[in-house]
């Protein structure tokens, strides 16, 4: 060793080391502030990932709504009991109208208009206070052209009167048209042909007669007062 070398020693400067070993604990203060920033901004996004999870779950819970749903099967005209229907929390897509689960005791004792299964959202649609055709009656479908009816729409419930036309000579005699008074259930229409299918229910001992002279395409549909 030199004396200089001792000299500094002495003196109380830094030893000369190999690798600036002095430097190191700068070197890593360094690091540790290059990664607080990060460490900020990974709990930033742990913080806004659990805000929206907890929205989401809000949102989820606020969109669910009680309806009715069926236990069992249950065949057409079937009364509904009690025990047939469950309320259940679900989140409804807005094209369905399922029945809300408060309207349960009010659905109870009516009957299935349609056939239900297991499982099935309760609809209005899907229940009736009556069957129809009731006691005494008769449903008949009849096909007319638009040259048969009335232009103006037909809905459940309208009065109508079939009449018979004249025969293929149309001769119109002086006689009345022979008439059967009926009420319109349902109307669907036949794209392919044109033509309007009409279900009327009309009392029972007019069905036959009705069914024949509407199969003969000689029949006309006349629309009642709607007033009452």
């Amino acid at each position: 060793m030199s004396l200089d070398t001792t000299a500094q020693t002495t003196a109380g400067g830094p030893p000369p080391t190999a690798g600036h070993a002095p430097a190191a604990p700068k070197a890593t203060a360094r690091a540790k502030e290059r990664r607080r920033p990060l460490v900020f901004a990974i709990c930033a996004v742990l913080v806004a990932v659990g805000a929206l999870g907890a929205a989401f779950a809000f949102t989820s819970i606020n969109d669910t709504q009680e309806v009715l749903v069926v236990n069992r099967d249950i065949a057409r005209g079937e009364t509904i009991e009690p025990a047939d229907l469950s309320v259940v929390r679900v989140s409804v897509d807005p094209a369905l109208t399922p029945i809300s689960g408060r309207e349960k005791s009010s659905i109870e004792g009516t009957r299935a208009a349609v056939d239900l299964w297991a499982g099935t959202l309760l609809s209005e649609q899907q229940v009736t206070e009556s069957l129809v055709p009731g006691e005494g009656e008769s449903l008949v479908g009849i096909s007319l052209t638009p040259a048969q009816m009335p232009s103006e729409p037909l809905y459940a419930g309208d009065s109508v009167r079939i009449v018979t036309t004249p025969g293929d000579q149309g001769e119109v005699t002086n006689e009345d048209p022979v008439t059967i008074e009926a009420t319109v259930v349902g109307v669907s229409r036949v794209e392919e042909t044109g033509e309007t299918i009409v279900n009327v229910s009309v009392p029972q001992e007019d069905s036959a007669d009705l069914a024949a002279r509407a199969a003969t395409g000689r029949v006309a549909l006349v629309l009642d007062a709607r007033e009452r």
